[in-house]
């Protein structure tokens, strides 16, 4: 079971596969972890592309039912998880990588994008969290509720009030869009990236619309492409042609 550390971090990962890398980020929030892939996603991107890819993922920093741990960093949250992120994949010698991104992931590929735009070659943002302003508060409250008391009662060591510091940062800071870079920033993006919207409470489907707009090299999938079982394998496919085209010779 291999782990990636880094001072007080200690990042669980799983590889599968080979070729070009894919770095996958499960779902869930900040209870993301890669056992999620196959319990509580549409589709396991691992068990989709291992065929053609070197697919790599990990638990996320003190996700509850995770393996990866660390401080939590109450000034820099979001910066925190993109840390993990590349550092896995420098431990791993990796230099440039596709991702796939489900959920809380969509934020965090934005962020990597904004920090290592050369290394990230295209990404697929997998109903992609973000913004709603009908319900301006729901992440922080959701985490408050399902995230921080299970993991203050395994680390006592962190409080309540630090977790509500960590939150405030990463969700009331900068409550807009997607939470990680501007609108301004998704127009100058030229990476290309394929967009697959949802449309419930923590996905909001005119965000997903709004960001796949903006970025000059953003596609679509069809909507709604997960309420039937027969769609799924459709969108996948959709995926695996994007990939395939965008990945280097």
């Amino acid at each position: 079971m291999p782990f990636y550390e880094r001072g007080a971090v200690r990042i669980h990962y799983e590889e599968a596969g080979k070729g070009f890398p894919l770095l996958i980020i499960p779902g869930g929030g900040l209870n993301s972890t890669i056992a999620g892939l196959d319990t509580t996603h549409p589709f396991s991107a691992m068990k989709e592309f291992k065929d053609r890819y070197r697919c790599i993922a990990a638990d996320l920093r003190n996700a509850n039912g995770g393996q990866s741990s660390g401080p939590l960093e109450s000034d820099r949250p979001w910066d925190s998880h993109t840390d993990d992120q590349l550092g896995l994949m420098d431990h791993l010698g990796i230099k440039q990588f596709l991702v796939l991104g489900y959920c809380i992931g969509g934020p965090f590929i934005w962020n990597m994008l904004k920090r290592a735009p050369d290394r990230v070659v295209a990404a697929v943002l997998t109903q992609p969290s973000g913004h709603r302003p009908e319900l301006p508060d729901q992440f922080y409250e959701n985490n408050m509720k399902g995230w921080g008391p299970a993991l203050v009662a395994r680390r006592p060591e962190i409080t309540m009030e630090t977790v509500s510091a960590f939150l405030a940062k990463m969700y009331r800071a900068n409550p807009d869009f997607v939470f990680t870079v501007n609108r301004d920033f998704a127009r100058a993006c030229k990476t290309p990236l394929l967009v697959l919207p949802d449309d419930i409470p923590p996905h909001p489907y005119a965000v997903a619309m709004e960001s796949a707009m903006l970025a000059p090299n953003a596609q679509v999938s069809m909507y709604p492409w997960k309420d039937t079982k027969e769609k799924i394998p459709l969108a996948v496919r959709h995926i695996g042609t994007f990939l395939k085209a965008n990945q280097p010779a």
